[in-house]
């Protein structure tokens, strides 16, 4: 090939790149949409999608053999019932136009008014339905961690649809709908710390004061049947939550790869916090403590994830370790019986996210360590207000349908196991 030649074919090449980035940009903008947008948010809906099996096998480890099928049982249904709510009401609920300043109205019942041409942002709007639909399933799922072990599954069945209605919807109007008040109010929640974890944490003490301890709970040693599956439910929880956080950007820039980056710095600092209290206070780390470390580090940046700098994520991660380790310790000394530390970890955890998001934001907000002391005030708000309103509303729900279906199994029944009571399975047949 002579020199012309090869400068012909380097033109070509060159022209050729230039033509297709050219109708990339193109096919990019049609209609608003941003293929790259819309992938990453298709991807990041599946990732909190696999967080419910995650879920389950980190719960489902804790429990006794008795009871595994019927604990993953309230993460899978959680998916069945929440999915069909959401699309008929919750979402409706959540981001329609405001009414009251206190949910979003029925502007889009069954999604009226939606289709395949909506558009949210840069992405399409069935893609913003059912990445925020996932949030919805996990929450009350979330509660059931509190509740395993004698929770009747038909009782527990309209809980979590009653719960999702009265309490979820309503708060994730409040922080993330159109008009929601503690949004006007400036209220920063990057991915759900007071939405998620505050509300879930927090309703699980409503909802165990009506539910009342477990057999031998304090008396007998009830020991987790298979620490195995719990840690690998915490590393598909792990995964997963990179959707979670860095979904929230609900684009794939800047904004998403600092939540990314946050996220996993934060699991990992308060996995090590926790090992270390642990190591300190009882003389060894335990995998339970570490895999709890985990979802601890995962909840606390939650609401931070786009708002703080990689450095102030590990502060976070390792604060929330020492604390959640502290807060579980609780339930023993005060006799509530969280069966798998929902309060412990995401109420607590929640609580101090969305406080740590106040205190050290500086990407996009400025946070007490600027001199707002305002921001750390409205996060201070939305806190006491979500976590009073979530427990008020839980404890009522709670008494209603213990008084007519009772909330949890006689006391035959959970000596048997809830997997054969309430399912006709067993999770083992060695």
């Amino acid at each position: 090939m002579n020199r012309d030649d090869k400068k012909a074919a380097l033109f070509a090449c060159i022209f050729s790149v230039v033509l297709l980035g050219t109708t990339g940009t193109a096919l990019a903008g049609e209609g608003g949409i941003d293929r790259g947008d819309t992938a990453w948010m298709l991807v990041s809906t599946a990732l909190v999608m696999l967080m419910l099996p995650g879920l389950a096998l980190f719960y489902a480890g804790m429990v006794r053999s008795r009871n595994v099928l019927s604990t993953m049982m309230h993460s899978f249904v959680a998916l069945a019932i929440i999915s069909i709510q959401w699309v008929v009401l919750g979402y409706s609920l959540s981001f329609g136009a405001d009414k009251w300043h206190f949910w979003g109205g029925f502007d889009f019942l069954l999604l009226k008014g939606l289709g395949p041409e909506s558009v949210s942002g840069t992405i399409p709007t069935y893609v913003f339905v059912m990445f925020q639909g996932m949030f919805a399933i996990i929450t009350p799922a979330l509660i059931s961690g509190a509740l395993a072990e004698r929770v009747k599954f038909s009782t527990y069945m309209v809980f979590i649809l009653l719960w999702s209605t009265f309490v979820y919807d309503p708060s994730a109007h409040w922080v993330w709908g159109p008009g929601g008040w503690l949004a006007e109010l400036g209220a920063l929640d990057f991915a759900g710390g007071t939405v998620v974890h505050l509300s879930s944490g927090i309703s699980s003490l409503a909802a165990i004061k009506v539910l009342s301890a477990r057999r031998g709970f304090m008396t007998e040693m009830i020991i987790p049947h298979n620490l195995g599956i719990t840690l690998l439910g915490a590393g598909l929880l792990w995964f997963g939550w990179f959707g979670f956080n860095a979904g929230s950007a609900l684009s794939s820039g800047t904004s998403a790869s600092l939540a990314f980056t946050n996220t996993h710095l934060a699991a990992a600092a308060g996995s090590l916090a926790w090992m270390v209290s642990e190591w300190v206070h009882q003389g060894k780390p335990s995998a339970l403590g570490a895999a709890s470390g985990i979802v601890a580090g995962l909840v606390a940046i939650t609401p931070a994830a786009g708002f703080v700098t990689p450095q102030w994520a590990l502060v976070i991660g390792l604060i929330v370790g020492f604390l959640c380790y502290k807060a579980i310790l609780l339930k023993n000394k005060y006799r509530y019986d969280d069966s798998l530390d929902v309060f412990g970890i995401h109420g607590v955890g929640g609580a101090w996210g969305a406080l740590a998001t106040g205190i050290f934001a500086t990407v996009g907000a400025a946070g007490l360590i600027t001199g707002n002391i305002h921001q750390f005030l409205i996060q201070l708000l939305g806190v006491a207000v979500t976590g009073t309103y979530a427990f008020v509303v839980t404890l009522v729900i709670a008494l209603i349908l213990n008084k007519t279906m009772g909330l949890r199994v006689n006391d035959e029944e959970e000596i048997t196991g809830l997997d054969q009571t309430q399912h006709g399975e067993v999770g083992y047949n060695l």
